[in-house]
């Protein structure tokens, strides 16, 4: 049985290389992160696994592609790139992998609300331009954190804030249970938390959980924060309140289009802080990733 990374790079190849056992499935890694879907039949090549981090499967590709059986997806949100249904029509399993980075993006998320309450990107820029620009900033000690989901990222960043004295409150859509965090209803929720994390898987339930009516219902002045993924939020109803002062600022990890596309709003706007889809990115979020990919294809292969 074969695997192909289809959209890998020179370093996922030498992670791949460093951790492949004896008697491991073939890994070919191509190593262009930009495939055009269109060239995944070719790609693949026939392979029966196809490991995939960005790249697009559309259903009629997928139908294009010969001995294609399984799709090992590095990370949790397959449907934001494919249709698991569907591709399970065809006979193609889809698998996800969860836990890899919870400690990497939810420090991120950490570093999205520290900018957001802060400003230091936006006077940094400003300082490299000539100017002095020192901005009113928010206190987050003391500062009740809204966690919207309550996996292990948003676990994780229960832990860091409330290092830092914040009080966490949590909505989750079956029940759970944290040290030191309050699980609450959503609108108890979205009235006292100064600042709300979004921490949902993607599904047919929560697109566009965060809707125009509930950023309405938000404390005012509030700060967004997204490294989960962007369709979990109304995109419009989020600038409209980013406009208004409902709300303060986002600091957002994830987007509807990506890359963010040149004269996108969201790039014009000084209360949001942008960050390249790159919460989880870092050496050790990707080993744990790459060593989960390859214990997938073991067990398939086996």
């Amino acid at each position: 049985m074969r695997a192909v990374f289809v959209d890998g790079d020179a370093a996922s190849g030498r992670i791949f290389e460093r951790l492949k056992r004896p008697g491991d499935p073939v890994v070919h890694v191509h190593l262009d992160p930009d495939v055009p879907p269109p060239t995944l039949p070719d790609v693949l090549g026939g392979a029966e696994i196809a490991i995939i981090d960005h790249t697009y499967l559309p259903t009629d590709i997928a139908k294009r592609c010969a001995g294609l059986k399984h799709v090992v997806f590095l990370g949790t949100g397959a449907r934001s790139y494919m249709s698991p249904e569907e591709l399970a029509e065809l006979g193609v399993a889809v698998h996800t992998i969860k836990g890899y980075g919870d400690t990497a993006v939810a420090e991120c998320a950490m570093a999205l609300m520290w900018e957001s309450a802060r400003g230091i990107a936006r006077m940094d820029r400003e300082m490299r331009k000539g100017a002095w620009l020192r901005t009113e900033s928010m206190q987050l000690t003391g500062k009740t954190l809204g966690l919207i989901g309550f996996g292990g990222i948003a676990a994780e960043v229960a832990r860091m804030a409330s290092g830092i004295g914040m009080r966490v409150i949590a909505w989750n859509r079956t029940p759970k249970a944290g040290d030191n965090i309050a699980f609450v209803d959503i609108d108890t929720l979205l009235k006292e938390s100064d600042v709300v994390s979004m921490h949902l898987l993607l599904n047919d339930e929560t697109r566009g959980f965060l809707s125009r009516e509930r950023i309405g219902a938000m404390k005012k002045g509030a700060i967004l924060v997204n490294t989960a993924r962007a369709a979990l939020v109304d995109e419009a109803a989020m600038i409209d309140a980013l406009n208004s002062g409902q709300l303060r600022h986002a600091g957002l990890d994830v987007f509807m289009v990506e890359p963010l596309p040149d004269g996108h709003v969201l790039k014009t706007m000084a209360n949001v802080t942008l960050s390249a889809h790159s919460a989880f990115r870092t050496p050790e979020a990707s080993d744990n990733l790459i060593a989960a990919a390859l214990e997938h294809c073991r067990r398939i292969a086996g």
